[in-house]
């Protein structure tokens, strides 16, 4: 049997047809598709350590439980933010064979058709929900909830929306299913669709989400354990974990694009390099493969020349356009005649072991999923929704109008402005999380709480990723510019102020004792404003932003194929090619891509 993952003796001075630079959540998915060819020799280097079979990955319901652990997480800080407190934020984000995959709430949701259009009407053809939702059942095998579980709630599911051959293992996880009654029926009392299966392009209302586990084992379905652990006796595929890529090789061709040939990269503390025959491609995440293209000579002169690097290619939009998918949570004390069995059980260590031990017999808490979900558009939560749009539009007017933006930034802006005013598209989201999960007061023994996330879907403000030192293993400058458009700031303030318009409606108002976080002392909209501020510490998992600018041919890499400017050979197939943010998490959307990425790479069509 082969070894989880290889020696270095394997891939030093070693020549393959595409070195993958990133053995992430795309990464290991476009390596797995390219190699079902035994005529194709692919190595992929990793970062972080290989991480298969570690229990804190594999068993589900450990919510954060790897966060800010070095071993599984890159825990990237952000420079201080002028426009909120002038605070510095964690984005946690996958480290090892997975990459965020392996780290997330496995929460397995999809965009609405509309987003995913808009990608392509921003000028790249061929990258609509009709080719999503092809390559996204690719990915995927559903397992619709079992009787034990529609025995006490309506899961219901659409199987034309549902993938039934692909490597990711998806079902209907066990959920909290009082919080789940509570949240949805209370959200279609005030006046909400019901969403049968949010999994074909309308996700504008309420519904269920599904989760990636395999209900064989209830373990976390990934792209290590469903892409390359089923593949990795393949004599073509090479997988070198602790490999730092360093910079992208390139042939001399003065005045001529330029022709990836390898990449050097870091092993041990020693630098190396892997050739390549074909292809050089960059899937190390929206944060890691701006910095490896900065250090290899691609990017801004300026950003360039002020850490040391020769400037090969003066490409604008390396590093620009970042949106960030920030967050934040409501918690409520739920009535103790309620009978919720929430997460707030598993602080009882006694409860906790059980739980796991329980586990190992396919039982237990460690089967639950985060399941209750709402997208919605602004006109559902306020009156005050047309004057809030107008607001928009003219903050984006005043933009364009003053010199400042980047090539295509205009283009988006005005693109989320026509979503904004579209009723069809939803603005908002609220999850709800079967538990206490805010943090300005303590939860008390004994007691149940549930926790409305609310999420920042389309953010007006964009922000950078640069590199600030020709070191490899030195963190990027990241910075989301979180509420330079003060649009986004009320964004979420109208999130919480549809969330206690909740109180009012039943069945929520009987269930619910007393709002915990922000509390009674939070009330006008500028202490809601400040409690925001004070509160947003840490963004959602999974890439959720871009910064590679690919929408209008001319900033980063161009669509369809993928490929960098001015380079013949040298592709992004990550997260950080989507041009404009997605009202989704995006975990299933980086399968999607890489998955289409071998298609475009092969040449392989799909009917």
């Amino acid at each position: 049997m082969a070894p989880l993952t290889f020696h270095p003796d394997h891939v030093v001075d070693k020549s393959f047809d595409y070195v993958i630079c990133g053995g992430g959540t795309a990464g290991l998915t476009l390596a797995a598709r390219l190699t079902e060819d035994p005529s194709i020799t692919v190595a992929v280097l990793e970062a972080g350590e290989h991480n298969i079979g570690e229990p804190l990955i594999d068993v589900p319901g450990q919510f954060a439980k790897t966060f800010g652990n070095l071993k599984f997480d890159w825990s990237f800080p952000t420079v201080p933010q002028k426009h909120s407190l002038n605070k510095s934020y964690l984005w946690q984000r996958g480290k090892g064979l997975g990459g965020s995959s392996a780290m997330n709430f496995y929460a397995w949701t999809k965009p609405p058709a509309a987003d995913i259009d808009a990608i392509e009407a921003l000028g790249n053809p061929g990258w609509n929900w009709a080719e999503y939702s092809k390559y996204t059942r690719l990915s995927e095998t559903f397992h619709p909830a079992q009787k034990d579980q529609t025995d006490i709630f309506p899961h219901t599911h659409d199987l034309a929306f549902r993938g039934e051959s692909g490597p990711i293992q998806v079902t209907a996880p066990y959920s909290v299913y009082t919080i789940d009654k509570l949240f949805q029926e209370t959200l279609v009392n005030k006046g909400l669709k019901a969403i049968k299966d949010p999994y074909g392009g309308d996700i504008t209302g309420t519904w269920m989400a599904s989760g990636n586990l395999d209900p064989k084992s209830w373990t976390r379905s990934y792209a290590a354990t469903a892409y390359y652990m089923p593949n990795r006796e393949r004599k073509n595929l090479v997988v070198l974990t602790e490999a730092t890529v360093a910079r992208i090789l390139f042939a001399d061709a003065p005045g001529k694009e330029l022709t990836a040939t390898g990449v050097e990269f870091i092993h041990g503390g020693n630098k190396f390099k892997v050739h390549a025959k074909k292809e050089v491609i960059l899937s190390a995440g929206a944060i890691k493969s701006a910095q490896i293209l900065e250090l290899s000579g691609i990017g801004r002169k300026e950003i360039l020349e002020s850490i040391g690097v020769e400037c090969k290619i003066d490409l604008r939009g390396v590093g620009q356009n970042v949106q960030d998918h920030t967050f934040l949570g409501v918690s409520f004390e739920l009535n103790s005649n309620g009978n919720h069995q929430t997460y707030d059980l598993m602080r009882d260590p006694k409860y906790a072991a059980e739980a796991m031990r329980l586990h190992a017999e396919l039982k237990g808490m460690h089967r639950i999923g985060i399941t209750s979900f709402a997208y919605f558009p602004l006109t559902s939560a306020t009156p005050e929704a047309p004057a809030l749009i107008q607001r928009a539009a003219n903050s984006v007017e005043a933009l364009k109008k003053s010199g400042t933006l980047e090539p295509g930034q205009a283009e988006i802006l005005d693109k989320q402005v026509e979503m904004l005013r579209d009723d069809a598209v939803p603005d908002l989201e609220l999850i709800a999380f079967p538990g206490y999960f805010t943090s300005i007061t303590a939860p008390e023994e004994g007691k149940s709480y549930v926790t409305i996330l609310i999420v920042l879907n389309h953010p007006f403000s964009h922000g950078t990723i640069h590199a600030i030192s020709n070191d490899p293993f030195a963190p990027p400058a990241i910075d989301p510019a979180y509420f330079e458009n003060d649009n986004d700031l009320e964004n979420l303030v109208q999130h919480i102020k549809y969330i206690r318009t909740m109180s009012e409606t039943e069945p929520w108002k009987s269930a619910i004792v007393r709002e915990m976080d922000p509390g009674p002392n939070c009330q006008t909209d500028e202490e809601i404003r400040s409690e925001i501020h004070l509160r947003l510490s840490w963004n959602m998992l999974a890439h959720r932003r871009n910064d590679l600018n690919a929408a209008t041919g001319k900033a980063g890499c161009r669509f369809p194929e993928l490929k960098v400017y001015g380079t013949t050979n040298l592709r992004v197939v990550d997260v950080g090619i989507i041009p404009i943010h997605l009202a989704t998490h995006t975990h299933a959307t980086a399968y999607v891509i890489g998955e289409k990425a071998a298609d475009l790479i092969t040449g392989r069509v799909r009917e």
